[in-house]
C-alpha cells in the first residue's frame, strides 16, 4: 500500500514528469485503437491503385499506334508489374482472412474469461463502479507520483504518494483534482518514481479490473474492462471473481 505525502520540489518534479507521461500514453493507446481502420484503409488504397494500374494498361492497348506498337521490352515491363501488383493485393486479402480466422478462434476462448477479474501489465486504467486499482514496483522508498488522464488526453487526476520498496498498490476512488467523481470508462495512468541511483524513472503498472466482453483488434484480440480495452496479449492472471 502507498500514503500521501506533502508537496516538496522533488515530488513536484515527479509529478512534472508522470503527467507528461500519462499524456504520451493516452496518445500511444488512441492510436493503437485506430490502427485497424488504418490497415484496412490501406489495403483498400492497394485494390484501388491495382484496378487504376489495369484500366491505363488497356486503355493504351485500344489507343496505341498499329504501326508502331508499344515495344516488347516495355509492355512485358508492364505485364510483370500487373502480374506483381496483382499478387500483393490477392497475398494480402488472403494473409488478412488468415488472421480474421485466427481471432475468431482467438475470441471464442476468450468469451470464458467475461466476469472474471484480471490483471494486465498496461498503462490503461479500467475504471469500474466507481474504482479502479493498480500496481507498481519502487526500486526503493520515497516519492512516486501518479497522474490520470481520460481519453482526450487531459490530466484528471495526479498525486504523490510514499511507495516502499517491491510492489505497491494504489486505489483511485474515481474522483478528479477537484474531488468530483467521474463516471466508468477507459482512462490511462503514468507512475514515475526514483531508481537507486537518484535518477527518475517511468515504472511499468498492472492494472486490476473485471472483463465485460472481448473484441477483434489489429494485432490480435482485446479485452474490456469497462470502457478500457486492453490487448490480450498483455494478460498476466485472472481469478474467477
Amino acid at each position: 500500500m502507498v500514503s500521501s505525502v506533502g508537496t516538496t520540489t522533488s515530488s513536484t518534479s515527479l509529478l512534472s514528469q508522470a503527467i507528461s507521461a500519462a499524456k504520451s500514453n493516452a496518445a500511444t493507446n488512441y492510436s493503437a485503437a485506430s490502427n485497424a481502420t488504418t490497415s484496412s484503409s490501406s489495403l483498400s488504397s492497394l485494390g484501388g491503385n491495382f484496378n487504376q494500374f489495369l484500366t491505363l494498361l488497356t486503355t493504351q492497348l485500344q489507343h496505341q499506334d498499329p504501326s508502331n506498337p508499344t515495344s516488347t521490352d516495355s509492355f512485358t515491363a508492364e505485364l510483370a508489374q500487373f502480374a506483381g501488383v496483382q499478387q500483393q493485393v490477392e497475398t494480402n486479402t488472403n494473409l488478412a482472412s488468415l488472421i480474421s480466422a485466427t481471432q475468431d478462434n482467438q475470441m471464442a476462448s476468450a468469451v470464458s474469461l467475461i466476469g472474471k477479474t484480471t490483471t494486465a501489465s498496461t498503462s490503461s486504467l479500467p475504471l469500474q463502479n466507481g474504482v479502479a486499482s493498480l500496481s507498481f514496483t519502487a526500486p526503493q522508498t520515497g516519492e512516486v507520483a501518479i497522474a490520470i488522464t481520460d481519453n482526450k488526453g487531459t490530466v484528471v487526476r495526479s498525486q504523490t504518494v510514499d511507495a516502499s520498496v517491491g510492489t505497491n498498490t494504489w486505489t483511485w476512488d474515481g474522483k478528479n483534482n477537484a474531488g468530483a467523481q467521474l463516471s466508468d470508462g477507459g482512462y490511462t495512468v503514468a507512475v514515475e518514481g526514483n531508481s537507486t541511483d537518484g535518477t527518475s524513472v517511468v515504472l511499468p503498472t498492472t492494472v486490476t479490473g473485471t472483463v465485460t466482453g472481448v473484441s477483434k483488434g489489429n494485432s490480435g484480440v482485446n479485452i474490456d474492462m469497462g470502457g478500457a480495452t486492453i490487448s490480450m496479449s498483455d494478460l498476466t492472471r485472472f481469478s474467477g471473481t
